[in-house]
């Protein structure tokens, strides 16, 4: 009984991966593991562009001149409290597609409700309120992907 691969075989399995245009093989025989791999002809990511500046700040808050701070009611940019992603993953508003939404904007918060849930390495994240007030804003739509630190709502907090 024969318990050995030989040279020949390891090159019809790599002829094999040629002809069926693999790029990983793996088998394991009596013990012997070959993992056999190539790397692909086409680039694995694409090319992207530099962001600009302009994009990296798309979600820093309005900023206010003083003819806009004039026209501007007292107090509605400056008293806001803004929730942030802990981590990087996929925002999620409900529990799940047939439910509801946790919150909405103009709705009043308690601190330590859910306001959504942020999918990580499909471990699923419930993001509360740190205070209470009335969400002023939604950021994310559902289902979009989120980075560290990226704003997620915007309360006004209850005074």
């Amino acid at each position: 009984m024969k318990s050995k691969i030989d040279y020949k075989e390891i090159t019809k399995l790599i002829d094999l991966l040629e002809a069926r245009n693999l790029s990983h093989f793996e088998l394991e025989v009596e013990g012997l593991k070959i993992s056999i791999g190539r790397q692909s002809q086409t680039a694995p990511f694409p090319e992207i562009p530099a962001p600009s500046a302009a994009m990296l700040n798309h979600n820093s808050p309005p900023t206010v001149t003083e003819t806009d701070s004039e026209s501007a009611s007292p107090g509605i940019l400056d008293d806001l409290h803004y929730i942030t992603s802990p981590m990087v993953g996929t925002f999620y508003r409900a529990p799940d597609p047939s439910s509801p939404s946790f919150i909405e904007e103009n709705e009043t918060v308690s601190k330590g409700q859910t306001l959504c849930i942020i999918e990580a390495m499909k471990l699923m994240n419930e993001i509360e309120a740190d205070i209470e007030g009335v969400i002023a804003e939604i950021f994310v739509k559902n289902g979009s992907p989120v980075e560290y630190g990226q704003k997620l709502f915007s309360v006004r907090p209850q005074k």
